[in-house]
């Protein structure tokens, strides 16, 4: 029925054939992500219980989609309720993994370390989304192990809405969150520890979170919304301290609701009317954390329309445009809401989001809840990313850190060509492997010596001697460099990889003696 009216058959006409120009359009470096929710089974695994072989397939099904889509990066809940996604001395193994907590799956594996071998396979960042303070999602029917935190340490934590939460104010609650956190940076080949926005719980109208004693202990004059805030303050600054002293190029990230502050509330706020925000309800300070360089990005959850009346999606991507303090931008997109409500049964409205988002000179990519949304094409999205906005790869912007070296220069070898296909080995000194994560390759005009105006092809992930082949159109004179990429993300110098599919190997080879040379000179000043 929809699809009879006149008007979107237009749009959609118009959507296919500007393609190619939105595809050039797309930028080099973009956080394109994807929330997996492990709570509740959302996304992964898709119910309790699943052997060890049906969970792998499941998750590599829905790694396998979103690497198609050209999604680079997967933020993954490890740890949804004062549980595991792993194997940990701390707390039992989850219940959304087997069905009962404590128990493993069966045959046995590490699901953590599984999904990260996948991910860094597929040359993607791996963030391992944890939720703070929720340790029992439902007091009726959540399976809890006899040595769960909240049994051994019962006086940590307040029954609020038919679940439990740590209490957020408790100097205890805080190091063992820090303490939990510090063990997965320790032992897992992670690249961002992520939070999301349960902080203090979601107010809920007639109810009280009762933290009273540890107020009348802690508060030291303070009023008790200003102590709140400063206990969710204290554990962020010490979990980037501690990230950061394990691992310094782990990255720390807060994904809050989309409204910090209503601009009626506090004249730094944005023009909008929400129920609840960060600030006043969440006890989350985020602009405290990114002017005081608690957090390295934030991904508010932007998940209304354009025009919304309480929270429009043009006014809030402006307002954290202009209040991110330097930090990366991440907006969070609402595909999980296709069909639900009038404004999301309509094709448009993803797509125009994200071209939306794109013209913010501080906004630097852009994360989807949630994964398996993507299931059955909804409204086209799978099509319109893999043909238009993400049809062609992106790097994830780079940060430096003096305490990581700069990656080397590609050394490329073994290069032969043909009319439809280009191939080529990249390595680099054995003493250099450990620098280098990904591996990117550009096409450049024949005629162009200007590596600014070059073509993001492809990314692959690093192994030594990488085989790279690359399907080339013989009508169509080119230049191949491939860069090295560390990680940080940041870019090596490029190297001369193949001069036009249609030249013989000798010549391939001498154009790449001549690139390496003058990549030496260039190195030597």
């Amino acid at each position: 029925m929809l699809y009879r009216k006149p008007l979107l058959f237009l749009f959609l006409f118009l959507f296919v054939s500007c393609s190619f120009a939105i595809a050039q359009a797309s930028p080099k470096r973009e956080f394109r992500a994807v929330w997996i929710a492990t709570v509740d089974n959302i996304d992964w695994p898709s119910k309790k219980g699943l052997s060890s072989a049906q969970q792998q397939q499941e998750f590599i099904r829905q790694l396998d989609l979103h690497e198609a889509n050209g999604i680079n990066a997967i933020i993954m809940q490890i740890r949804p309720a004062a549980d595991a996604f792993f194997p940990s001395k701390i707390e039992p193994w989850s219940e959304w993994l087997t069905g009962t907590q404590g128990k493993a799956p069966s045959p046995y594996y590490d699901p953590l370390k599984f999904i990260i071998d996948e991910v860094h396979k597929r040359g993607m960042e791996f963030h391992a989304w944890c939720n703070p303070y929720r340790a029992v999602f439902s007091n009726n029917t959540s399976s809890l192990t006899a040595n769960h935190i909240t049994k051994r340490k019962p006086e940590w934590f307040i029954n609020y809405g038919g679940q439990r939460f740590f209490d957020p104010g408790n100097k205890d609650v805080q190091l063992y969150v820090n303490q939990v956190v510090e063990d997965i940076v320790q032992r897992y080949d992670i690249d961002a520890i992520h939070f999301d926005d349960y902080f203090y719980p979601y107010r809920i109208p007639g109810k009280h979170f009762n933290d009273q004693k540890s107020f009348a202990k802690y508060g030291k004059g303070l009023s008790l919304e200003d102590w709140r805030r400063s206990n969710v303050d204290s554990v962020i600054r010490k979990l980037n301290a501690t990230i950061k002293k394990v691992k310094p190029y782990c990255r720390f990230g807060i994904s809050p609701f989309g409204v910090w502050r209503n601009i009626d509330r506090d004249s730094l706020g944005s023009a909008t009317r929400a129920g609840q925000t960060n600030y006043d309800d969440l006890y989350a300070d985020i602009l405290l954390w990114l002017r005081n360089d608690w957090i390295d990005y934030v991904a508010p959850q932007l998940y209304w329309e354009f025009g919304h009346s309480a929270a429009a999606y043009e006014v809030l991507l402006k307002w954290w445009n202009d209040h991110s303090y330097g930090k990366d931008c991440y907006i969070g997109l609402g595909v999980y809401k296709a069909n639900k409500l009038k404004a999301w049964r309509d094709p448009a409205v993803i797509p125009m989001q994200i071209k939306e988002l794109r013209t913010m000179p501080n906004v630097h990519g852009m994360i989807f809840f949630s994964s398996t949304s993507f299931y059955g094409n909804p409204l086209g999205w799978n099509d319109s990313l893999r043909n238009n906005y993400f049809h062609y790869p992106a790097l994830i912007g780079a940060r430096r850190n003096p305490m990581i070296a700069l990656p080397p220069v590609p050394e490329v070898s073994h290069i032969t060509s043909g009319s439809t296909k280009i191939s080529f080995r990249v390595s680099t000194a054995a003493a250099d492997t450990g620098n280098v994560r990904l591996v990117a390759v550009y096409s450049v005009p024949e005629q162009s010596n200007d590596t600014s105006g070059s073509k993001l092809i492809a990314v692959y992930p690093f192994v030594q001697l990488r085989l790279i082949e690359i399907n080339a159109d013989s009508s169509q004179y080119q230049k191949f460099y491939v860069t090295f990429l560390n990680r940080l993300n940041e870019e090596s110098t490029p190297s001369l990889a193949l001069y036009s599919p249609r030249q013989t190997p000798a010549v391939a080879v001498l154009e790449e003696k001549k690139a390496k040379g003058k990549v030496k000179k260039r190195n030597k000043r």
